[in-house]
């Protein structure tokens, strides 16, 4: 067995024992992006699922924003597994209707004038009608919020919009953690809280709020698991926001371990985290700086209609990031050079 090559495949590696783990070279492979996805679908997915139902290519069309309302509505995946398997159902609904002899296609839909009465156009509003509602309608925070904020997490199934939400009552200084969550995450949760307490003085609230204050943060969704450090920075604005009464920005996500002295450390899972951003109508960002190399290498239609705000500090993300004026920043954010973006 010694000139034996072993390949194993896995979804997350935690569940690899740790010996096994440590005798193993690690390759990390990144989920597809949406335009990756779409392409697939065109050249692959779409036309294998047709003659696997028994349809000719002009029997049914699926336009492009049809398909990318599959990807952001119906799957969530980091593969297209579960795209071929939509794809598959409305091949279904149309050989179905086909094979009744019906000029009108599903969910309404009817073929335009001058097109064969067969040849059937699936526009993205008829989803609903074939498929049910769309399981996943993402959007971020859409209101102004005190004790709220847009986290993005890496899962097995790419990149995911994480809120967190924390609520200050009076109590005896307890610190509740719910939402299913990690030892990492718990940690992290921690050491946001001493951040928060000390920079009591420049936020405006009682040094000594813990004495006479159970804080409570929650991550939706409690049946899934949550582990990991990114979700340190989101946690502290949360509590600066709950603590403070000042609302967080609309339509910004950040992710970023935070440090006791407030350093914005790097994190993994960037390209997932950015296409979750997207697709959440997130419109600014913050992320650790050391993540600037991995952040040009990244193709430009990802950092798309995105502000991307590079932060050394949490000091930074509660200069920019809370409605009303918070602590003192220790430098302003940076934003992602253009000209060095299109270059990377």
């Amino acid at each position: 067995l010694s000139r034996v090559l072993f390949l194993t495949t896995a979804n997350l590696l935690d569940a690899i024992p740790e010996p096994l783990r440590d005798r193993l070279e690690i390759i990390r492979l990144p989920g597809y992006l949406e335009a990756e996805k779409l392409q697939i679908a065109r050249g692959y997915l779409a036309p294998r699922q047709l003659e696997a139902n028994g349809l000719r290519t002009g029997d049914l069309e699926l336009p492009d924003e049809t398909i990318l309302r599959l990807i952001r509505g119906y799957t969530r995946e980091a593969g297209v597994r579960g795209l071929e398997r939509q794809i598959a159902r409305v091949c279904r609904r149309t050989a179905l209707h086909k094979a009744g002899g019906r000029e009108a296609a599903f969910g309404d839909a009817r073929p335009p004038r001058g097109r064969r009465a067969l040849g059937l156009r699936v526009e993205p509003a008829q989803l609903d009608g074939l498929l049910g509602a769309a399981p996943h309608a993402e959007r971020a925070q859409p209101a102004e919020r005190s004790g709220v904020a847009t986290g993005l997490a890496w899962t097995e199934s790419g990149g995911e919009v994480l809120s967190v939400e924390c609520s200050a009552l009076p109590g005896r200084g307890r610190l509740l953690l719910t939402g299913k969550l990690g030892a990492t995450m718990r940690e992290s949760a921690r050491a946001a809280l001493t951040f928060v307490r000390s920079r009591a003085g420049a936020l405006g609230i009682d040094p000594n709020f813990q004495r006479h204050m159970d804080i409570h943060i929650h991550i939706p969704e409690g049946a899934i698991p949550k582990d990991g450090p990114s979700a340190g920075v989101t946690m502290a604005l949360a509590l600066a926001s709950a603590l403070t009464g000042a609302p967080t920005r609309t339509r910004t996500a950040m992710t970023g371990e935070i440090t006791l002295r407030g350093r914005v450390l790097p994190v993994g899972g960037l390209a997932e985290k950015l296409v979750a951003a997207r697709r959440a109508g997130v419109e600014q960002v913050f992320l650790p700086r050391a993540n600037e190399p991995q952040l040009l290498e990244l193709p430009a239609q990802l950092r798309e209609g995105l502000a991307l705000r590079l932060v050394e500090t949490m000091d930074q993300i509660l200069e920019g990031a809370l409605e009303a004026p918070g602590a003192p920043a220790e430098g302003a954010a940076g934003d992602l050079d253009p000209g060095r973006a299109r270059a990377a």
